[in-house]
């Protein structure tokens, strides 16, 4: 569970980086993001899904 709370806990400063550093461009690049089309956005998070389980493979192997 430690282990577990520590990845959450990457990930969310990972995440929040670019807000903090540039959030002009995320409000720009969010208005992106919603004008594309819902089927794009489910291959995306398939994709990034995909990328990061190997990701996790490799890390553990």
């Amino acid at each position: 569970m430690d282990y577990f709370l520590c990845v959450i806990g990457m990930v969310m400063i990972v995440e929040g980086v670019p807000y903090f550093a540039a959030p002009e461009r995320m409000k720009a690049w969010m208005s992106k993001i919603m004008e594309l089309a819902p089927a794009r956005l489910r291959r995306f998070g398939l994709v990034m899904m995909v990328a990061g389980l190997l990701l996790v493979y490799l890390g553990r192997r």
